[in-house]
């Protein structure tokens, strides 16, 4: 039997948050949203935008629209494939596989993007899909490692290292990437470089190269897979590990309402994250510089936030931890509708930071604590979870670009936002707050 909180091991499993968050803050956030704008909008002399509509393999959308829907429709394909295939990594015990799988796919699909033109924009975008499938496919995997490498009284701790790890190492990437577009000359290229977007297209060659890198550090120390034969085909298993997942998530209450929480204020803070970049560009005009340094600002804060919810978890218990959480992220979309100048956006950004990081490590650590002790399919669990957030991202981001396309106001959409918060806060209140729920 595998031994927990083996102190390499536990490292080691940071390292994937490590690898992979560069794609949300380089591809998501910061460098691939502000390229594409630029590669897809076209502007008169005096900055006026005069067309921003992309061809789509023949279907004309708008720019930031189909940037809304290509995320929402890679995130609605994971959820079609993650209650086949989390139960298929339970049964067949290669949950490992599957992590590699997703994490090269995605990997792969990066470092495409060095070949982004005004020609080939709508492969671009298939590729960016895939790239959003890679990351998300990988996650639940990686997740569902937590109870099985660690004890119920690590998870929270465990947690906050892992995305504290991430959002260094996205810092660390995204900065050499910065001042390779705005200061060429200190890597050996030329102005021209920067100017004709080969910098940037080089920037998204790193990311791929180094999630799949770092990735080989959880990949050697993790749990390796102990691979059994399959009852039946590998459909029939897959479904037969499901449905008995299923009963059990059934049977379990308060795991069944974090889920309804988590579905509504992870709803918010996955659409934020992802149109963030978008909202400050389009309605703002904030200079890209300013937008860059806002962006780093938000990661490293992050940082001390991840560690803040881990310590208000242990003095309140989860459930308040998250409460508090929640509040403060619900009064960010309503300043945001009002914000008119770049000083409002940095002041928003700032406290988004200081709880980005602590709602999502909290919320990983409370699901895994929820998780029957000693259970064995922690893949088809965290499916269940990861099913439930890609849902949320895909219904946010859609319904994000589809009331901006509706109203022709991206500011509309903010409101949006804050409902989702209000929901979810009003539904993890029927939770009790522990620090050990088993």
């Amino acid at each position: 039997m595998f031994q927990k909180n083996q102190k390499k091991v536990l490292n080691a499993w940071t390292m994937y948050d490590w690898a992979n968050s560069v794609h949300n803050l380089v591809i998501i956030t910061v460098v691939f949203p502000m390229y594409f704008l630029a590669t897809t909008t076209e502007k008169d002399a005096a900055g006026k935008v005069i067309n921003d509509v992309v061809n789509f393999f023949g279907f004309q959308v708008q720019n930031s629209v189909l940037y809304s829907y290509t995320i929402s429709t890679a995130t609605l394909l994971l959820v079609l494939l993650n209650p086949i295939l989390t139960p298929l990594a339970d049964s067949s015990g290669r949950r490992k596989f599957f992590m590699k799988v997703f994490c090269y796919l995605g990997a792969a699909s990066c470092a495409y993007f060095y070949f982004f033109t005004k020609d080939n924009v709508s492969w671009v975008v298939v590729a960016f899909g895939l790239s959003v499938m890679g990351w998300g496919g990988s996650i639940v995997f990686y997740n569902s490692f937590l109870p099985e490498i660690a004890t119920e009284d690590r998870f929270d701790n465990l947690s906050a290292r892992g995305f504290m790890m991430g959002y260094i190492g996205s810092v660390l990437l995204l900065v050499f990437n910065l001042i390779m577009i705005m200061k060429p000359e200190f890597v050996g290229l030329t102005q021209e470089d920067s100017d004709s977007g080969f910098t940037a297209r080089i920037s998204f060659l790193t990311v791929g190269i180094w999630w799949a890198l770092f990735a080989q550090i959880p990949f050697y120390y993790l749990p390796k897979d102990q691979v059994k034969p399959l009852a039946g085909n590998w459909l029939t298993s897959s479904l037969h590990e499901l449905g008995k997942v299923i009963k059990e998530v059934g049977k379990n209450k308060l795991l069944t309402r974090f889920l309804a929480a988590f579905f509504f204020f992870d709803m918010g803070v996955m659409t934020v994250i992802y149109v963030a970049t978008l909202f400050a560009d389009k309605e703002l005009h904030i200079e890209k510089t300013g937008l860059i340094v806002t962006l780093l600002l938000i990661q490293l804060i992050a940082i001390p936030g991840s560690f803040l919810a881990s310590w208000l978890s242990s003095k309140f218990g989860n459930t308040k931890a998250l409460l508090m959480e929640i509040f403060v992220w619900a009064l960010m979309p309503l300043a945001a509708y009002y914000t008119t100048t770049p000083n409002q956006f940095y002041v928003i950004a700032a406290v988004v930071g200081l709880v980005m990081g602590g709602i999502q490590s909290l919320s990983r650590s409370t699901y895994a604590k929820l998780i029957p002790e000693n259970t064995e399919d922690t893949a088809s669990y965290f499916g269940f979870y990861d099913i439930v957030e890609k849902i949320a991202i895909a219904l946010g981001t859609f319904l994000f670009g589809f009331v901006e396309s509706l109203t022709g106001n991206m500011r509309n959409s903010v409101l949006v936002i804050l409902v989702f918060f209000i929901i979810g806060f009003l539904l993890l209140m029927r939770i009790p707050s522990k620090n050990i729920y088993k």
